[in-house]
Parts: C-alpha cells; structure tokens; sequence
C-alpha cells in the first residue's frame, strides 16, 4: 500500500508525454502546411491518426492509475 500514491504520481507523469507529443505533432504539421499549403490534404490525415495513438496512451495510463 505504500507504493501505490508513487506508482499514482508516476503514471500520471508519463501522461504528460503524450500531451508533448500531441503538441509536437501540431506543431510539425502546421509547419509543414505553411511551407506547402498544397499538401495539407496529405498531412490531415497522418497528423490525426498521429494524435489519436498518442491520446491512447494517455487514456491506457490514466486507466492503469484508476485501477491501482
């Protein structure tokens, strides 16, 4: 019982790494759209499935922190 508030705090520090990662993803992307505009029908598609992987990882350690 006593590990378990560090395991808490643990986890939801490595929910922070999507939260960067989603940031970083936008990022590149809006980058890439400002140097070719014409490719932001390519770039949409990949930068949002991007996203959604790294939002469930989120998900999959906040759901671990629940159940501990």
């Amino acid at each position: 019982m006593e590990g378990i508030p560090f395991a808490k705090a643990l986890v939801m520090i490595v929910v922070m790494a999507p939260a960067i990662s989603i940031g970083w993803i936008g990022s590149k992307a809006m980058e890439s759209i400002g140097r070719n505009p014409e490719s932001a029908s390519k770039i949409l598609v990949p930068m949002l499935l991007a996203c959604a992987f790294a939002e469930a990882i989120a998900i999959y350690a906040l759901v671990i922190a629940f159940s501990l």
